[in-house]
């Protein structure tokens, strides 16, 4: 039991390293938003399901709903920081008041579903299991929603015959996290960590096989624009 737990915290450590560099990817474009003083065509709604990701993680990971789970707590108060920071970016530099709005809107929905979240896990649910499993199938499902979001990506790649917005880098580590917090899960089984980190790890592998199919028929040029798609790092 103790290599088991050893080996765990090895590998969430790398989860964790993994987990940063996903939560960091979209920094190119944010320093282009703030260079051009313009959010130009970017969208925030993969940032804001990552917030709700972010969260939904937070609190799983707590003590007193998930014991021993500080490697996950961690990464994902580190990566809910960044999502927000990158959401105030937005406010600051769009000039779309709809998208303002739509900013405010959507947290201050989250906001609320996690205080539904938090307020039914604490007053019917008495033990960690019961609590663990109430507030798991929320971030799976969350998970899920902001997993899904590369397949729009990957639907393009094939109808362009590009990988301009799919860099090979970001689809490397996307495949390496999953992969990493799927054995991290299994070690001391946890279904729900292991759920989505499943499937990142099976899209993070389709990303590659597009990418080897369709470099080559990708102008060099393309590969040099930024990328604005958020991956979920667990």
């Amino acid at each position: 039991m103790a290599a088991v737990n050893a080996a765990r915290t090895v590998i969430g450590v790398i989860g964790n390293v993994t987990s940063f560099f996903l939560f960091a990817s979209p920094i190119l474009t944010i320093v282009r938003i703030v260079k051009n003083k313009s959010v130009e065509e970017f969208e925030p709604d993969p940032y804001i399901a990552a917030v709700m990701n972010c969260i939904c993680w937070v609190y799983y990971a707590l003590p007193f709903i998930h014991p021993d789970s500080m490697l996950v707590l961690s990464i994902n108060s580190v990566g809910l920081a960044l999502e927000l920071g990158y959401l105030v970016i937005f406010l600051i530099y769009t000039n779309n008041n709809k998208q303002r709005l739509k900013i405010i809107v959507c947290l201050g929905i989250e906001a609320v579903i996690t205080g539904v979240i938090a307020a039914i896990s604490l007053t019917k649910f008495h033990t960690h299991a019961s609590r663990s499993i109430f507030v798991g199938i929320f971030s799976v499902i969350f998970g899920v929603i902001l997993y899904s979001s590369p397949l729009t990506i990957m639907r393009k790649v094939i109808q362009t015959k590009s990988v301009e917005f799919m860099p090979f880098w970001l689809s490397v580590a996307a495949f390496s996290n999953g992969l990493i917090w799927t054995i991290y899960a299994s070690l001391k089984f946890d279904p729900f960590i292991m759920t989505g980190n499943s499937l990142g790890a099976l899209l993070g592998a389709a990303q590659l096989i597009l990418y080897w199919y369709y470099h080559k028929s990708t102008p060099k040029a393309d590969q040099k624009k930024p990328c604005e798609v958020q991956l979920p790092a667990m």
